[in-house]
Formats: structure tokens, sequence, C-alpha cells
């Protein structure tokens, strides 16, 4: 098995798929833990299906790079589900879950009605599920995704503090001079990056648990908010590397492989709780 893994690691498409998702987990796990303590859990599956949406646009008008239409699109839909201001009609699930099914619905129907291509359900299984798409990534995508994720790293690591304050009291934030909408305005535009750059890993449906299941086996370990996300990008990582190598050594799929791993490990995390292993 190692040798047949140091033969795959001469292929630069290997190496471009470990960096990409290596980065693309790192990213969704330290922003995972902010959604996860702001309750906004389905942000990722909502903007995911938003995405979809703006692709399906963007193939049936026949764009050359489908990411010129998919993230503005995905950062504007993040800004108002993020909005919390107290006069809105539609609140928080209620507004992803209305939001997220109707751009999944007509994503679908425009891939249909428009179809460019002859197999329009592999194509949608493909979007939806992931595909072998990130085994074919090219240089210029790999520094493309390189410098989007160092980017937004760079960013949580410079607001940390400021969007600590922001996830466990806006209203204490405030207070003491912080001004939180801004705050949400970044936080949201950083969740629709990284939502646009995970489609080509795991898929439209499957982000969400990319966001959402570091946090989660982090939290069964520590409560404090520094260690809880260190550990989720630590867990994250280790969980895309053990994805990805599997995919190629076993043939499965690479988004539903990495998920997978996530979910064993947010399990081993539960037994390790019950067992007193956790700390404070």
């Amino acid at each position: 098995m190692i040798q047949k893994l140091i033969m795959y690691f001469q292929f630069p498409f290997v190496r471009y798929a470990l960096i990409v998702g290596v980065l693309i987990a790192l990213c969704s796990s330290l922003l995972g833990v902010t959604l996860v303590l702001k309750r906004y859990s389905f942000i990722g599956d909502g903007l995911s299906h938003v995405a979809f949406g703006a692709m399906a646009v963007a193939a049936v008008m026949r764009f050359a790079s489908t990411t010129v239409v998919v993230l503005p699109v995905t950062v504007i839909c993040a800004i108002l589900l993020l909005r919390r201001g107290q006069n809105a009609k539609i609140h928080g699930d209620a507004a992803i879950a209305m939001l997220s099914v109707s751009a999944l619905a007509f994503g679908y129907m425009l891939m249909n009605v428009f179809s460019a291509s002859s197999n329009v359900s592999g194509d949608v299984c493909s979007t939806l599920f992931g595909s072998t798409s990130i085994l074919t990534l090219s240089k210029t995508d790999v520094w493309l995704c390189a410098v989007l994720a160092v980017v937004m790293l760079a960013l949580f690591v410079l607001l940390f503090n400021r969007i600590f304050a922001v996830t466990f009291d806006e209203t204490f934030a405030k207070a003491i001079g912080i001004n939180a909408d801004r705050y949400n305005l970044i936080i949201a535009i950083m969740i629709a990056v990284i939502i646009v750059l995970a489609m080509n890993l795991v898929g439209s449906l499957l982000i969400s648990a990319l966001v959402i299941f570091p946090a989660l086996s982090a939290m069964r370990l520590y409560r404090s908010f520094l260690k809880v996300t260190v550990c989720s990008g630590i867990l994250s990582v280790l969980c895309a590397l053990a994805g990805i190598l599997i995919s190629i050594l076993a043939g499965t799929p690479v988004g539903s492989t990495i998920v997978a791993a996530d979910a064993v490990v947010f399990l081993i995390c539960c037994v390790l709780k019950r067992i007193g292993v956790g700390t404070e």
C-alpha cells in the first residue's frame, strides 16, 4: 500500500488534490465552529444549493467560468441569510430552507429544460455529490484555491477576537464598540467563498457535513473556543487527507469518502467524551 501511494504521489494531480483538499477542509472547519455556535449549522447546506442553482444558470448561459456567476450570487445570499435585523419577516432556518429548496429546484429544472449535455443526470449527480474533478485540477485552479484559502485563513486569524465576540454575544460586542454588522458581513463573505471552493471537493449536498462535523467533534472534547477551533482544524485536515488517500486507493468517490471519515471521527469523539477523555 505504501509503495502504491508513493507511486501515486509522483503524479501532479494527486499532489494538487491533496493541497486543495487540505486547504478547503481547514477553512471550512474554522468557520464551522462559528456557524454552530451562532445556530446557523444549515447555512452551508442552504448556500450550497444556491451555488448549485447559480452554476446551473451559468451552464445554461454558456459561461466559460461558472465561478463568475456562482461566487457573487452565493455571497449575496450569504449576506442576506446572516443579517440579524429584527424587522426581518422570515428568520433563520425558515429563510435557509426556503432559499435552498427554491435554488435546488430551479437549478435542476434549468439543467433539464436547457440541457447543454447528453448526460444531464450524470452532471447533476456529480455536482450534488462531488466527482473526480478534484483529481483533474489544473495548476491555475490550485493557485486560485490556494490564494483564496490563504486570504480566508489570514482574515480569520487577524479578526479572531472580534469573530469570537460577535459569535457569542452580539449585544455585548456592540456595547464595547465592535461593529457587529460589519463582522457578520465578513463572516458571510468568507462562508460563501468556502462553499464555492468546496463544491469541487464534496459536492453541493455534502458541504454542510464538511463544515459542521469537525466543529461538533471538537466540541465533544473541548469547551474553550480557541481549543475547539484548533482541534476542529486538525481533525478536518486529517479526515480530508484520509478521505482523499482512501478514495485514490479504493476507487471510492472523493467527497463521500471524506464525509464518511468525518462521521467516523465524530463517533470516536462521542465515545471518548462518554468515557471521560474530554477536557474542560
